[in-house]
């Protein structure tokens, strides 16, 4: 079934490609024609121009989609390979500003893991930056088309960052590559239920974090509105992390060996950049939204109006009842 598929694609695949020719070559020849008439040279111009823009928009389609030549990744750093895709690394890798020796002509392995360093730096506060808005999208956007598309659409962001940080010259199919490869490494792509613990440990671990408890009393009866929010934003934010830890492990590939690694080191780093966000972003969600609450409880009970005489019992005592709830409410403020 796979094959004849595949075979019924390229045959519809030419197929199309041939009319398509034929089409354009009719049309062309056509329009050539009707400019002969006006000057003898106008046809065999237009045709001339028509070749050199269909030629120029072949030749930029395939520098668009060319993909760049890759050297053997060695398997270890003592492989023979190594030296090959140490050159190719520094035919690759932009120099970062900050590196001691920016100029210096022997550019070896050790000259590449200290730029890859650099790098990696602006890479984590980059995915620190992007992974804090998706906390806060999480939060106040859940479960709706806009705050999945945004989430979606910034992560997509992190990981072109992170690649062009890496790459002097950007190309398209390497980074649809790299995509792929981050996808495959994120949870729920491959499902396995065994792995799923290990990712929900930190999101669960930041949202009952101390200062959450420290802000959330006993008894609060806003507790469970505040931890949905707070368990919202932080897979939100976890996810951002991962994608953008992963996204820098792929692009800092020099062996085998850092290629079997990727994810379980992706995960605990993760898992620490996701509590210095939620640690920062906590005090702040919870302030703007205990103020909310508070002001927009305050305005719905404005809208009750005192007894007036001959009101009944029942009118009296939701009165009394909004009269103190607002009180309370303004000296917690």
């Amino acid at each position: 079934m796979r094959h004849k598929t595949i075979l019924f694609l390229y045959a519809a695949l030419v197929t199309f490609i041939l009319i398509l020719v034929v089409f354009t070559v009719n049309q062309l020849s056509a329009a050539a024609s009707l400019l002969s008439l006006l000057h003898p040279f106008a046809g065999t111009l237009f045709l001339l121009f028509s070749a050199a823009c269909i030629l120029f928009a072949l030749y930029s389609g395939f520098k668009l989609f060319a993909a760049p030549k890759k050297a053997v990744l060695p398997k270890n750093g003592n492989s023979k390979e190594m030296i090959a895709y140490t050159e190719y690394l520094l035919s690759r890798l932009p120099v970062h500003p900050m590196h001691q020796e920016p100029s210096t002509k022997k550019k070896d392995q050790k000259w590449v893991r200290t730029n890859l360093r650099f790098i990696e730096v602006d890479a984590n506060n980059t995915i620190k930056q992007i992974a804090t808005k998706n906390f806060f999208v999480g939060a106040f956007a859940q479960n709706t088309s806009y705050g999945t598309t945004t989430s979606l659409m910034n992560i997509l962001k992190v990981v072109w960052k992170i690649y062009v940080m890496h790459t002097r010259e950007q190309q398209l199919r390497e980074f649809i590559s790299l995509i792929r490869s981050v996808y495959g490494c994120l949870p729920l792509s491959d499902f396995k239920k065994e792995d799923i613990p290990a990712h929900i440990r930190p999101i669960i671990q930041s949202s009952f974090s101390n200062t959450l408890s420290t802000l959330l009393p006993a008894g609060n009866l806003l507790s469970p509105f505040f931890l949905n929010l707070f368990i919202a934003g932080s897979t939100n934010t976890y996810l951002t992390c991962l994608a953008g830890i992963i996204a820098t492990r792929h692009c800092q590939i020099m062996t085998e060996e850092d290629k079997k690694e990727i994810i379980q080191q992706s995960m605990f780093e993760a898992s620490f950049m996701l509590k210095e966000i939620v640690r920062e972003c906590n005090p702040i969600l919870s302030v703007t939204i205990s103020q909310a609450v508070k002001k927009a409880g305050i305005e719905s009970l404005d809208t009750i109006h005192p007894p007036s005489t001959g009101s009944g019992m029942a009118q009296d005592i939701v009165s009394h009842l909004a009269s103190s709830l607002k009180n309370m409410l303004k000296d917690n403020g």
